[in-house]
């Protein structure tokens, strides 16, 4: 099936812990399809199926190290027929636009890109002390509490190796802008102050209405994130 403008896909990414859930979730809510998901709102089958590229080609399923490199992946058979399977199995009809969360993506850019040329990328963004505290709190983020990880990068700290990975990967989303795909970038605790103009114009531009219940979800989200 060759996707038009009204079913293009979306994909939401990031760097992990930067309130990508949040924004997949408004998303959903305004009408965009996004099958079976996670509590983080990731598509349970994707998910996996992304899990298993990554450990086919040698790279932290989880994201964390090591990191893919943009520049030099190869660009697998099938991906396009694999992800539409799943999507359709999953109750997906063509009629409205499909939506994939996903950090991973920013990762493995080339791949998607190649695959969905007309997609749309929500970058979500977060500032980086932030993210770093974030992943020092969260039990499953613990890559560079590994000696033998610091090292391999240089530094010193689990801090310092945190602060690594969120450059890294701000270089990956850099080159998505930089390759002209299709991207908005959102920064949802800029909206604290109870100015949402960026949902607003991210509806706008992916051709989704404004719904009841987007603030409450907002504010309610963001404050407990502080």
């Amino acid at each position: 099936m060759a996707y038009s403008k009204v079913n293009t896909p979306i994909f939401v990414t990031g760097i992990e812990r930067s309130g990508g859930s949040l924004i997949a979730r408004i998303i959903e809510m305004c009408g965009a399809f996004s099958g079976t998901t996670t509590n983080m709102c990731e598509n349970v089958k994707i998910k996996k199926y992304v899990e298993y590229h990554y450990k086919a080609n040698n790279f932290d399923y989880r994201g964390q190290y090591p990191l893919p490199n943009y520049k030099e992946l190869n660009i697998p058979y099938g991906w396009y027929d694999d992800m539409e399977e799943i999507m359709k199995r999953q109750g997906y009809n063509g009629k409205k636009p499909w939506l994939c969360k996903s950090s991973k993506i920013g990762q493995t850019w080339p791949i998607w890109h190649h695959h969905f040329p007309d997609a749309k990328y929500i970058i979500v963004r977060r500032r980086t002390g932030d993210v770093i505290e974030s992943c020092m709190k969260t039990g499953f983020m613990d890559a560079y509490s590994d000696p033998k990880v610091l090292k391999s990068i240089g530094v010193e700290t689990e801090r310092e190796g945190w602060l690594w990975w969120v450059h890294e990967q701000e270089k990956m989303l850099a080159s998505m802008i930089e390759a002209g795909l299709n991207c908005k970038v959102i920064w949802p605790e800029r909206m604290l102050d109870g100015n949402f103009q960026q949902i607003h114009e991210m509806l706008h531009w992916l051709g989704l209405p404004w719904k009841t219940g987007i603030i409450s979800l907002l504010e309610k989200t963001l404050i407990k994130a502080r």
